[in-house]
């Protein structure tokens, strides 16, 4: 269930999709989406009807410069919805809207010409050209694009640049590791300067390290120039690493959208409790979570610290510490007893 106080203002919308579904199977679709609408599990529909539901009249938004992630474990929909939301695969009903233009109706040349001037897309599997040389795999959305030879390489090198791969240029793929590959993986996609990229567990063949290095990469590129990006993952740690809101799906729906505080501190449902089992709440929640009332205070800290952060201080001096939010100034203040109720609170949800 969708966390309202979570969702975005409608002016700030880049991607808003409402009652979207994906039927798999020949026949009985209407009939399928009918006992799904009345409760009916996916086996059951699928006994009856011989159709799987993989994704369920699903409603949400995404706004501006964000990052929505999608979790979920296998076979709960997460891939077949970001590929409907790309028209990778047709929806079975609902509409998926960029920038308030309906994808479900565009004609394939309309759907072209967003995927080459507004959406990127980035897979688990990176597809690059074994014959080209990094700087031209790097640059072959562009010349698909017909941008000249000379002003592609250009843009190409400062892509890989950004990435960490700019002495890589000229050499071939195969002379590049499996996270190198995933950086040029990255690299063909942010060349055509998309405002919409789509993650499909990008990360998730790649080593520990490298993985995270590659979560490191991407939150750095959301801190220079902020994109509207959907990721799609299995690892709810990588969820809660790049998350600003967190969409936990399970069987087609979702079970809750919220930030990752939200999640860690409320969530919905026994599923998404499961998730949270194995987190260490003092490193997701921040200050602003934990606060009391303003009080006088003889130190302070950021709003959006960890409370991590805040217990090595306050176990050295339990006196209160006055939270700052930037140009407002002190909205709150925590104190030892304070931390300490709020994680009791949160440990035994």
């Amino acid at each position: 269930m969708a966390d309202s106080a979570a969702r975005p203002p409608a002016d700030d919308t880049v991607i808003a999709v409402a009652g979207l579904w994906k039927v798999f199977g020949t026949g009985a679709t209407r009939a399928a989406m009918g006992l799904a609408a009345g409760g009916a599990s996916r086996q059951e529909i699928q006994a009856a009807t011989g159709q799987i539901i993989a994704v369920r009249d699903l409603s949400f938004d995404v706004r501006r410069g964000e990052t929505f992630v999608v979790m979920g474990l296998s076979g709960s929909g997460k891939s077949t919805l970001v590929r409907c939301l790309s028209r990778l695969i047709e929806p079975t009903a609902g509409t998926v809207g960029i920038d308030g233009v309906d994808v479900t109706t565009m004609s394939t040349d309309d759907l072209r010409n967003l995927r080459r001037s507004k959406m990127s897309m980035v897979f688990q599997h990176f597809g690059l050209f074994p014959h080209r040389r990094i700087v031209d795999n790097v640059a072959y959305g562009l010349e698909v694009q017909g941008v000249a030879k000379a002003r592609r390489r250009e843009r190409a090198l400062a892509v890989l640049d950004t990435v960490g791969l700019g002495s890589w240029a000229q050499h071939y793929p195969q002379q590049l590791s499996g996270g190198m590959q995933q950086r040029v993986g990255l690299a063909r996609a942010l060349v055509l300067d998309p405002q919409v990229l789509f993650f499909d567990e990008p990360f998730s063949a790649l080593d520990p390290l490298i993985r995270r290095d590659m979560q490191d990469e991407l939150c750095a590129l959301q801190q220079r120039r902020p994109r509207t990006v959907v990721f799609i993952t299995h690892d709810f740690d990588e969820a809660l690493r790049l998350g600003d809101r967190i969409a936990i799906m399970k069987d087609g729906v979702l079970d809750q959208i919220g930030t990752p505080e939200q999640i860690v501190a409320e969530p919905a449902t026994d599923y998404v409790r499961e998730f949270t089992n194995h987190v260490v709440p003092a490193e997701v929640l921040t200050a602003r979570r934990v606060m009391g009332p303003v009080q006088p205070c003889t130190r302070q800290a950021d709003a959006g610290a960890k409370v991590s952060e805040l217990i090595p201080l306050l176990l050295a001096d339990p006196s209160p510490i006055a939270i700052h939010d930037g140009s407002a100034g002190a909205v709150g203040s925590v104190a030892a007893t304070d931390l300490a109720a709020v994680l009791e609170r949160v440990r035994s949800r």
